[in-house]
């Protein structure tokens, strides 16, 4: 029998059900676009993808021609964060695993995700008819426990917490501007020290930022001497009892609650704080784009 023969002669079972052929056939044609296209909700839009595409890094001179595709690569960052995965356990849809971890890692000590994120923070303050320096921001820290495992922690004594502390500084719109991790047994003082060590030129505009009474002391005259903004302490009410929402100072809780909504930064997961403080850098970069891309 010739070759032409056996591929247009029905199989016993394709003859008594003739409709089975057209669905085998079309699943073999379905297949492999549905796994070149499968996305998860993590993944980014066409839309958040031309907000962010310019700024990737492009790929290094010399040497192999670049063959992974760098939207993919974001994708699978982005799903690690939101869904709090291990590294080993991203989906095939994506790179493999040790070929993202290894542009995480490079754009984690080269500043590529901070700079990505201060760009698109400039755009988001824009869209809102705001100067893309900020005049005013908040401070404040949140105490986290992390994975069983090495790496920087201590014990926060007033949180009664034993691993590390987030030190957050953002703006009015809650959008992030410096973010240091250390062990939790840092003082919000000391953390607050590290954060203005770290200030870039995005806030050479910041004229007054709001803190909680953890912040008063020595360092209210420390800033005073060092810098050209003050540190203005948003205290509790007298005879307050029960919880209450701060002026001010809600802004930078609500930026925490976003953070956790990310389930690798429900916990810190992370070995080095500067891993951790690259993962809230992704974190934020996510919340950005959806809005740019929905204005």
């Amino acid at each position: 029998m010739r070759s032409d023969q056996l591929d247009t002669q029905a199989s016993p079972l394709t003859s008594a059900h003739p409709n089975l052929s057209v669905q085998f056939s079309g699943l073999d044609a379905l297949t492999p676009s549905m796994k070149k296209n499968q996305s998860y909700p993590t993944d980014l839009t066409d839309s958040q993808w031309d907000c962010i595409k310019d700024l990737i890094p492009p790929a290094k001179p010399g040497g192999h021609p670049r063959v992974l595709d760098m939207r993919t690569m974001v994708n699978a960052m982005l799903y690690l964060v939101v869904t709090g995965c291990q590294w080993r356990m991203l989906p095939r849809e994506y790179p493999a695993w040790q070929s993202v971890y290894t542009y995480f890692r490079q754009w984690r000590s080269d500043g590529t995700w901070r700079r990505i994120h201060e760009t698109l923070r400039a755009q988001v303050r824009q869209r809102e008819r705001r100067h893309k320096h900020p005049t005013a921001a908040a401070l404040d820290s949140q105490s986290v426990k992390t994975a069983a495992g090495p790496g920087v922690h201590g014990y926060d004594a007033g949180k009664k917490i034993n691993r590390r502390k987030r030190h957050l500084l953002v703006d009015t719109l809650g959008l992030l501007l410096v973010v240091v991790v250390t062990s939790a047994s840092v003082s919000d003082p000391a953390g607050a020290r590290l954060i203005f060590a770290r200030l870039t030129g995005a806030c050479k505009k910041l004229r007054r930022i709001w803190v909680d009474g953890t912040y008063r002391g020595h360092l209210l005259e420390w800033v005073l001497l060092h810098f050209h903004f003050l540190l203005q302490p948003v205290m509790h009410r007298k005879g307050q009892k029960g919880f209450a929402v701060l002026p001010r100072r809600w802004v930078v809780e609500r930026t925490f609650a976003w953070l956790t909504q990310c389930r690798r930064l429900a916990k810190d997961y992370e070995t080095l704080p500067q891993s951790s403080e690259a993962m809230i850098y992704i974190a934020m970069t996510r919340l950005m784009l959806r809005r740019l891309a929905a204005s």
